[in-house]
């Protein structure tokens, strides 16, 4: 039985499993069907993670890493979450080769720049504590260890599941929990105006 599978994004794919076995049954132009369904995510991943200018480069290096490795994609996996790892590891080597780290706030600006802007019409006392917010918000952030804003990052900007986060991040879904727990607590000390970083 064919099933069709929603994606955050919106679209439809057939049956992820049934499009891998058709790549690897020799028909490689089904796989436009999981390249369509996940580069929103896919791109949202890489910019989140520091790629900047050339997320767009390093998705297709993922998509393209992905396709090469379908034959060791194991059966009932499901596909998202292993090409999110690809792509977190692709940007991880493209920063470090590239010798430069973004400031979080211009990651997320990037990650939020989709967002509705307040209309014009709204209080301008309004507007600017939303921008003050934002911006404490993403400050407290950067404060975060490395892991700590990885995990806030996977579970609320690219809005992935506890067990999708863990098999992304490489950790056990514990590790994302408490990880998450006290990222956090960190993050609400720094916002209420403790000092706690880290």
């Amino acid at each position: 039985m064919r099933t069709r599978e929603g994606t955050r994004e919106g679209g439809l794919v057939d049956d992820e499993a049934v499009v891998i076995a058709r790549v690897r049954a020799g028909e490689p132009e089904a796989y436009a069907e999981l390249v369509r369904a996940h580069t929103t995510v896919a791109l949202r991943a890489a910019v989140a993670c520091g790629a900047g200018p050339e997320a767009e480069d390093v998705v297709q290096q993922a998509f393209f890493k992905a396709y090469r490795s379908l034959g060791r994609f194991k059966d009932g996996a499901a596909f998202r979450p292993w090409l999110l790892r690809i792509v977190v590891n692709e940007t991880r080597n493209t920063v470090r080769s590239a010798g430069r780290q973004r400031a979080v706030a211009d990651r997320e600006a990037d990650l939020l720049g989709g967002e509705p802007r307040i209309p014009e019409s709204a209080d301008p006392a309004v507007a600017a504590e939303e921008r003050e917010r934002r911006r404490r918000l993403l400050d407290a952030l950067e404060g975060l260890s490395e892991d700590h804003r990885q995990v806030v990052i996977h579970r609320y900007l690219l809005e992935l599941d506890e067990a999708e986060t863990a098999e992304v991040l490489g950790w056990p879904r514990g590790t994302v929990k408490s990880r998450l727990s006290r990222a956090l607590k960190k993050l609400g000390l720094v916002l209420e105006g403790g000092e706690e970083r880290g």
